[in-house]
């Protein structure tokens, strides 16, 4: 593609971008993959695959960001972070200020990060891929802590035209509904790959243009508003009919549509409209599915005759015939849509497999399990990386190839791997302690960290549903320190409500703090994610079997040589016998869920989490005390394994097996 073309579909790009785009330069960063990877896309002599998501969690604040010419305004930066601790004076007078490039708030946690690391594999991998997605003007939202409140939501405002290597383009299309029309403006986004050699562009859909209502205008306002089923219908309809017409209008020969999760199934009705039902099955060999939740929550329904209001009628046809719950046929089940329209299903773990097998008998026969895994060079920290770099000869190119990080376990007996292994873990907890300095951290105190969505069935308050055995385990082994983050939904009363616990007990532990320190940090998000998953000594994951699909936060954790203490569930069930964590609490039954999902089991659970939490708090105090280290320790042996594992949960083996076993893209 020459310059001029490319710069040509920019709009505003002689008063905006020309500064940042000029020759062979692309925000700091060569044009030429860019050049590359769109000519592929428009060739139908190259196999592409479009990737579909309705949030991507790109991290460019921690990894590969874009420099601009001219500074980022302030307000993209979201510098100021307050903390809630139980050492409440220091909450009154310090807040975090966080300096570092901006983060693209199009996310809201785990999915969307999964979708960011999928896309920065695959451009890692060379492959023709382009990513669909929404621009999301108020992002997520941005979490304040409120004593009596628990959580409350505001606005996470952001300036798209400001943001390094983000691009609107003059393409617009528009989706025609029964009697409406949804105008959108598209923007690109580009995500480079292991030393800048190739790209995977990302497609972002924008209603907020004047020819279109005030109330359309505002449906790509914020991600996962959730009080309005018309609101949530179309938002779904612009990421999959918007998706499919914006590839359309870019001229882009796709021969597969992956779908991650249920959101974008509308994608299949927007290439299916017009063709007889033969050919509508035969369409849906390029088609395929990933799905993330066995939550009823996560399954989208809407009513039948809410779609009949919107969908022309030829659209409604299609999703009345290939939406229709199984259960209540007045509903269109996202889910069924999409597994009906693809060829190939695949759940995120092993676990997960089985546990959607029983949810969809139906379906069994076209599912696959493909576990989760985590972009290693987002998500590692730069002195492992650096450990890692000196052992190379042993462990290989793993910044290329993460699998090779497998070869660790062989460094078991190395004196001086362990050494630094241990020295590279301590580096991480002094940045930590350092960049808490107000709420006296100390590095050589056992930490834990706890950090993911606050959802019932995630269990944030296990740990502390009993703070007094907490306590008294301080008294007999040693002191603690908890991290802990997260958001819960802004309609989720039970999470908010647990929110407003979790504070209300970490302030009852006010005069408590030289034993027990605990500290919660609002707005978490990728910079909070890998400075924690980093920088504790234990990462916690205690969900309730089986509602835990697969969780990524652990496998950030061990590729840091941060040992487990988790559950049985998710991706932890394949790791049980490898060496990496003390498993505790309910087990599952072949995946099956409880009588009662809203039995959490937290009175059984606690106690069987304290027993775990013990044995680990005595072995740490035995392995690392004052200062001095004993390095033979099997503490130091689970650290070991915990980046062996690492070669095996990251999005390289996964984005491998999308291609051997869903894509037909096999090299």
């Amino acid at each position: 593609m020459p310059q001029n073309k490319f710069v040509s579909q920019i709009e505003h790009f002689n008063t905006r971008y020309k500064e940042d785009i000029a020759g062979d330069s692309y925000f700091g960063k060569p044009l030429a993959p860019v050049k590359m990877a769109e000519e592929k896309l428009s060739s139908k002599g190259t196999p592409s695959i479009a990737y579909f998501s309705m949030e991507y969690g790109l991290a460019p604040n921690i990894y590969n960001p874009f420099h601009v010419k001219k500074p980022v305004h302030p307000k993209g930066m979201h510098y100021d972070h307050e903390v809630f601790s139980n050492l409440r004076a220091m909450d009154y007078f310090h807040y975090l200020r966080v300096e570092r490039p901006p983060d693209l708030p199009i996310y809201s946690g785990g999915l969307g990060v999964l979708a960011g690391d999928t896309l920065k594999s695959a451009a890692d991998l060379g492959l023709s891929m382009v990513g669909v997605g929404i621009l999301w003007h108020e992002g997520y939202f941005e979490q304040k802590f409120l004593f009596h409140d628990g959580q409350v939501p505001m606005p996470m405002l952001w300036d798209p035209y400001a943001f390094p290597g983000l691009i609107p383009l003059k393409n617009h299309v528009k989706i025609q509904l029964k009697e409406d029309v949804i105008h959108l403006r598209l923007w690109k986004y580009y995500v480079y790959g292991f030393e800048d050699k190739s790209v995977i562009p990302l497609v972002l859909l924008d209603s907020h243009l004047p020819e279109n209502t005030e109330e359309i205008r505002k449906l790509t306002y914020r991600l996962y508003r959730s009080d309005d089923e018309w609101w949530k219908f179309l938002q779904r309809t612009i990421l999959g009919m918007g998706g499919i017409l914006a590839l359309d209008e870019l001229g882009y020969s796709i021969d597969e549509f992956h779908l991650n999760e249920g959101h974008a199934a509308f994608a299949y009705v927007a290439k299916a409209c017009g063709l007889p039902e033969a050919e509508q099955k035969n369409l849906q060999k390029k088609f395929l599915y990933t799905c993330h939740t066995p939550v009823a929550a996560g399954h989208d329904r809407f009513s039948m005759k809410l779609a009949e209001k919107i969908l022309p009628f030829d659209k409604m046809e299609i999703v009345a015939r290939w939406g229709q719950d199984p259960h209540q046929s007045e509903l269109i089940n996202m889910t069924c849509l999409a597994m009906n329209a693809s060829r190939a299903i695949n759940a995120v773990s092993q676990l997960h497999g089985k546990v959607t097998r029983l949810q969809f008998p139906n379906f069994k026969e076209k599912l696959k399990a493909i576990t989760n895994g985590v972009h290693h060079l987002t998500w590692v920290s730069e002195p492992m990386a650096q450990l890692f770099d000196q052992f190379q000869k042993e462990i290989g190119s793993w910044r290329e190839d993460p699998t090779l990080l497998k070869k660790a376990e062989k460094l078991m007996g190395n004196n001086a791997f362990r050494e630094g292994l241990w020295k590279a873990h301590q580096e991480n907890k002094q940045r930590l302690s350092q960049f808490l300095k107000p709420w006296k951290l100390d590095p050589d105190l056992f930490t834990i960290g706890w950090a993911r969505r606050i959802a019932g069935y995630k269990r944030p308050g296990l740990l502390l549903h009993d703070a007094q055995k907490l306590l008294d385990m301080t008294k007999r082994v040693g002191p603690i320190q908890v991290l802990i983050a997260g958001k819960a939904h802004p309609n989720d009363n039970v999470g908010r409500g647990i929110i407003s616990e979790m504070l209300s007990k970490i302030d009852q532990l006010n005069m408590r703090y030289e034993d027990l320190k605990v500290i919660m940090l609002e707005n978490y998000d990728t910079y909070f994610g890998r400075l924690l998953t980093s920088s504790v000594d234990v990462w916690l994951n205690n969900p309730l079997p089986p509602f835990e699909a697969s969780g990524t936060s652990g496998m950030k954790a061990i590729l840091n040589g941060v040992i487990q203490l988790s559950t049985l569930d998710g991706w932890v069930a394949e790791a049980e016998d490898t060496g990496i964590a003390r498993i505790f609490g309910y087990r599952s039954k072949d995946g099956a869920a409880i009588a009662n999902e809203h039995d959490w089991k937290m009175e059984e659970d606690s106690k069987a989490l304290y027993k775990e939490l013990e044995e680990l708090l005595d072995l740490y105090y035995r392995t690392h005390r004052k200062g001095s280290l004993q390095t033979d320790s099997q503490w130091v042996d689970m650290m070991i394994h915990c980046v062996s594992q690492a070669g095996f949960f990251n999005t390289h083996r996964m984005v491998k097996e999308y291609q051997e076993k869903m894509w037909g893209m096999g090299q």
